[in-house]
């Protein structure tokens, strides 16, 4: 696509460039393509510029012609011989922001960018100075382990720059209070600029939509089930996907055989063959799984589609979120907007989503404590429905599009006048 065909001069139509590292389908991007729906929806021009994007793998929104990608740079290496993955994303949107600036002729008012901060500098160089927006997810120094010390130098540079060039922002967002007080605890020179949340909001029109999948959902796990659980997250160490075969390892062993029979686990979660870690940690669980003898009660999903996920979520009776210390999380409102009660780590985001007892659970990152609330479930159907009728409520009243679209749009107009 052309983009210097897009934006045409429009009277107080405020221009906005969204610059994101990789459009795949992660938590991330669920917010960027949300965030440039909902500004679309203000009467915004808008535009998204990437350094990767897979038309086949993809949120289904940024197929729409009517919501632009960009993608350039994607020719520059993601690592080298597998390592200085964190460098090669530097790069990649370095080259990103001198495009759009120097080479694209795209005319806009803001920029909205995520992730990586070290592209507000190159901004900067713009021949009008433009306002950036920062949306900080969680600090990307507090992603990565520092077992060596090699590693450690590495490290340090980055760090460092995402410190400073994340404090060039005109403006910054965080996706929960509890990002907020870790972005005040990790980056110490700026403890003191103020940080505003913008929840995560769910665009409730996928979920609205009858799902094209749900007859075929009978197909992926056993005819006689009938208490279906559901992990929904990438396929990543760090989200601790394992606890939730361990917590169905746990809950087997206290159920009758007639009660295992209608119980099963389907794990889904996004998936790209270029990503080591998903490859690898895909094969871990289905090994974990054979270790655990749960062969038979667990069904692994990679990449499952819109349509699909919605109609796991509708006929699931609970989501298991394992992930501690998250810094939000977009599946427990997925979850309770489709009335699904939800299990999650008492950390992080879940502590602001979930009312612990009312749309869901709570618990201790352990197998036992995830086992004792999906045995509840399992034995108390009523529990299932008012827990699930109780969290579609709190969505619409915390979480909804229409707040977060006003919510950013007040920040974008601010930024532009």
């Amino acid at each position: 696509m052309s983009s210097e065909s897009f934006f045409q001069p429009m009277s107080r139509m405020v221009r906005v460039v969204f610059l994101h590292p990789d459009l795949g389908i992660g938590g991330a991007e669920r917010l960027v393509v949300d965030a440039a729906v909902a500004l679309k929806s203000q009467g915004c021009s808008v535009q998204i510029w990437t350094a990767h994007y897979d038309p086949t793998h993809c949120f289904s929104e940024t197929l729409d012609p009517d919501l632009p990608v960009v993608c350039v740079g994607d020719w520059l290496p993601t690592s080298v011989f597998g390592y200085l993955h964190a460098l090669c994303a530097y790069l990649r949107m370095i080259y990103v922001a001198l495009y759009l600036v120097f080479l694209s002729g795209v005319e806009y008012d803001v920029i909205f960018c995520d992730q990586v901060s070290v592209c507000i500098p190159m901004l900067r160089l713009s021949r009008q100075r433009k306002k950036v927006l920062f949306y900080c997810h969680f600090p990307d120094q507090l992603l990565t382990q520092r077992r060596s010390t090699l590693k450690k130098l590495y490290r340090a540079p980055i760090d460092w720059l995402e410190e400073r060039t994340t404090g060039m922002a005109d403006m910054i967002l965080v996706n929960s209070k509890f990002t907020a007080g870790i972005f005040r605890e990790t980056f110490h020179s700026l403890s003191r600029v103020q940080t505003d949340v913008l929840y995560p909001s769910l665009n409730t029109r996928t979920f609205d939509q009858p799902s094209t999948e749900a007859q075929g959902l009978g197909g992926l796990f056993p005819e006689a089930t009938s208490c279906l659980f559901l992990s929904l997250n990438r396929y990543e160490r760090k989200k601790n996907l394992g606890l939730a075969l361990e917590a169905l390892a746990f809950l087997m062993s206290s159920l009758t055989p007639c009660q295992r029979a209608e119980v099963h686990l389907v794990v889904a979660g996004g998936y790209d063959d270029r990503v080591t870690e998903n490859v690898q940690h895909y094969n871990e669980l289905k090994e974990l799984a054979e270790q655990l003898h749960l062969k038979d009660c667990v069904t692994f999903l990679r990449s499952p589609s819109d349509s699909l996920k919605v109609a796991l979520l509708q006929g699931s009776a609970a989501v298991l979120y394992t992930p501690s210390r998250e810094h939000f999380g977009i599946v427990p409102v997925e979850a309770m907007y489709c009335c699904c009660p939800v299990i999650a780590v008492n950390s992080g985001g879940p502590l602001e989503s979930v009312a612990d007892g009312e749309t869901g659970f709570l618990c201790e990152p352990t197998a036992k404590a995830f086992s004792e609330a999906m045995e509840r479930l399992v034995r108390e159907p009523q529990l299932r429905r008012d827990m699930g009728q109780a969290g579609r409520r709190r969505v619409q009243d915390k979480f909804s599009l229409q707040a977060f679209s006003d919510q950013l749009y007040g920040y974008i107009v601010s930024l532009s006048q």
